[in-house]
């Protein structure tokens, strides 16, 4: 589906964000990317939808090279590769059916086609009821829900979703996850940048960890655990080991 090859990408100022990656993303998976704030994560869901190019490397998509495309090619490339942002983006002054349709819209889709296909993806996302409010008369877990719905009715290959629920509780939070868990199982492949420690341990699939810019990590069956993490546990428990021998030397006397 998606192949990185030796990716780097440097910003002005020879700053880099991302330093000679290279891994596969496969067709219908789930895949969860982690890392600190400024690993790297944004860069790369910003290459992956060509919204920018890298410095160096190849992104593979169906077997050609991002890099390459022209203008045309790159808005076809949007709609196979839809992305789900933190902030929602919602037009405050259309409802949640016109929303999602305006994204249709906006790719050149026919009326006929719009009224096919919004109610299927709003239903498919359980938002039916919620068709005719506005955004200020929803949930901001409602909201979400609306933005991957606007993602999906050009029906993508790819779903990205870049911290989907870094603004909610945690129970909407955990409606998002469901959400696109459902529509992974639909056959579209989904990409989760995240911080969201619990959400990754729900899942239980592949997660990529990303650090200063380089893939640190990539286990079939991972589970959120950054480098610093597994440090900081390991000093913990030495303290409290060392806390219990102490304790047992004071028993002991």
């Amino acid at each position: 589906m998606i192949e990185c090859k030796n990716v780097s990408k440097i910003y002005p100022g020879d700053v880099p964000a991302l330093e000679n990656i290279s891994f596969k993303i496969n067709d219908k998976e789930f895949l969860s990317i982690i890392g600190s704030s400024g690993a790297g994560k944004s860069t790369l869901i910003k290459l992956l939808h060509a919204e920018e190019k890298p410095t160096s490397g190849e992104i593979l998509f169906g077997g050609e090279d991002i890099v390459e495309y022209k203008k045309k090619q790159i808005f076809q490339h949007r709609r196979e590769v839809g992305v789900v942002f933190q902030d929602f983006k919602l037009l405050p002054k259309k409802n949640v059916f016109e929303n999602v349709a305006f994204a249709m819209e906006v790719s050149g889709r026919s009326e006929e086609e719009v009224a096919e296909d919004v109610p299927q993806v709003l239903e498919i996302i359980g938002l039916t009821e919620l068709a005719d409010k506005y955004p200020h008369e929803i949930s901001g877990g409602e909201q979400q829900r609306v933005a991957i719905a606007r993602a999906l009715v050009n029906r993508p290959k790819v779903l990205i979703a870049d911290e989907p629920t870094g603004n909610l509780d945690p129970e909407s939070g955990w409606e998002i996850l469901q959400s696109l868990l459902k529509i992974n199982k639909y056959g579209t492949t989904v990409v989760l940048a995240t911080h969201d420690r619990e959400a990754v341990d729900k899942i239980n699939g592949r997660v990529v960890v990303l650090k200063d810019g380089k893939i640190v990590s990539d286990e079939i069956k991972g589970k959120y655990d950054l480098k610093e993490d597994k440090v900081k546990k390991e000093e913990k428990e030495d303290r409290q080991r060392r806390t219990d021998s102490e304790n047992q030397k004071k028993k002991s006397i």
